[in-house]
C-alpha cells in the first residue's frame, strides 16, 4: 500500500462508483479492479432496472425509457445510507450529477464528480456539448424513448481523441441507450419554476467535500461546463475543488492513462473524506 493511497484503514472502507449515461456499471471494470487490489470494498450498482449485462439492454431498451432521475436517486440514496459508515462517492457524466445530488442530501464522506452533468442553474453550453447532445435533442419525442448513439456519434461525444477503430471497440463493449428524459429533464431543468430534479443547493455549507474532475478535449461535458459548476459552489463555505486534465475525452475512465485519473481521484477523496461528526481524517491524524 503506497503512501498515497493509505487503504481504508485511514477512512472510508467503500468507495461507490455511480455510471452515467450510454453506459452501464460495466464502464467501471478497470477502476473496480484497481480499488480493490487496494483493500477497498467496491460497489458498482447499475440504475433500477438495468442490473443486466450491456447486450440484453441492446436488445431491450424497455427498462430505461422506464427510468426517472428521482427513482435513480432515490436508489442510490437508499443504498448508501444502508452501508455501515459514509463512503467515497465517485461518479462520471450524469453518476456526477447524482454525486452532487447525493452530497447535498447529506450522504457520502466525500465526493468526486467526473466530466459530471451540470445541475439546475449551469447554463453554459459549449458548441461540442449541443452537437453531443443533438441525437436526443432534435426530436422531443425523444424525452419518451431510450435513445442510442451511432457509432459515429459515440466517438464525437465519447472518444474523439480516439482512433475511429479504438472507439468502435469501446462501443461495442460499452454502449447502450440513454433515457432520453434524463437529457431533456437537464436542459428544461433551467426554464423550470421552482427545483427540478437535477436542483443542488450551491450554497449548502454542511455537506462533504466535491471535487470536480474535468478533461480539456471532452465534448459531452466540456471543461467550461465544470468550471461554470465550480464557480458555483463558491458561494459556500465547504471544501470544494476543480482540476482538468488536459486532452483527455469524455471516455476518461477507459482511455489510456485512465489510471492518472483513478489515482488522483483516490488521494484527493481520502485526503478529503471527513468522518460522520464531520471532521476529516488528516484532521483525526493531525
Amino acid at each position: 500500500m503506497s503512501a498515497d493511497h493509505p487503504g481504508p484503514a485511514t477512512g472510508p472502507d467503500t468507495i461507490v462508483l455511480i455510471h452515467g449515461l450510454w453506459v452501464t456499471p460495466r464502464s467501471w471494470e478497470k477502476w473496480i479492479d484497481r480499488y480493490a487490489a487496494r483493500g477497498y470494498r467496491v460497489l458498482a450498482p447499475a440504475y433500477p432496472g438495468l442490473e443486466v449485462e450491456v447486450e440484453s439492454l441492446n436488445a431491450d431498451p424497455a427498462p430505461i425509457e422506464a427510468l426517472t432521475v428521482p427513482a435513480v436517486v432515490a436508489q442510490y440514496e437508499k443504498i448508501v445510507a444502508g452501508l455501515d459508515q459514509p463512503p467515497i462517492l465517485m461518479g462520471h457524466s450524469f453518476g456526477g450529477l447524482i454525486v452532487q445530488i447525493l452530497l447535498d442530501h447529506g450522504l457520502g464522506a466525500v465526493g468526486v464528480a467526473i466530466d459530471s452533468v451540470a445541475p439546475q442553474g449551469i447554463r453554459t453550453l459549449p458548441l461540442a456539448e449541443a452537437r453531443s447532445g443533438f441525437p436526443v435533442l432534435k426530436n422531443p419525442a425523444n424525452r419518451h424513448r431510450a435513445v442510442a448513439l451511432t457509432p459515429e456519434q459515440f466517438h464525437y461525444a465519447f472518444a474523439n481523441t480516439l482512433s475511429e477503430q479504438e472507439s468502435a471497440r469501446v462501443y461495442q463493449r460499452y454502449h447502450v441507450p440513454a433515457p432520453g428524459r434524463f437529457v431533456w429533464d437537464t436542459v428544461l431543468a433551467n426554464f423550470t419554476f421552482g427545483h427540478a430534479d437535477t436542483h443542488v443547493d450551491f450554497r449548502n455549507r454542511d455537506r462533504a467535500p466535491l471535487l470536480l474532475l474535468a478533461g480539456g478535449a471532452d465534448h459531452l461535458e466540456p471543461a467550461a461546463v465544470n468550471k461554470s459548476n465550480f464557480r458555483h459552489y463558491q458561494q459556500s463555505p465547504a471544501i470544494t475543488e476543480y482540476h482538468e486534465f488536459p486532452g483527455r475525452a469524455h471516455y476518461t475512465i477507459g482511455q489510456d492513462g485512465w489510471e492518472e485519473v483513478a489515482d488522483y481521484a483516490l488521494t484527493w477523496a481520502t485526503q478529503n473524506a471527513r468522518t460522520e461528526k464531520g471532521q476529516s481524517y488528516a484532521e483525526l491524524d493531525d
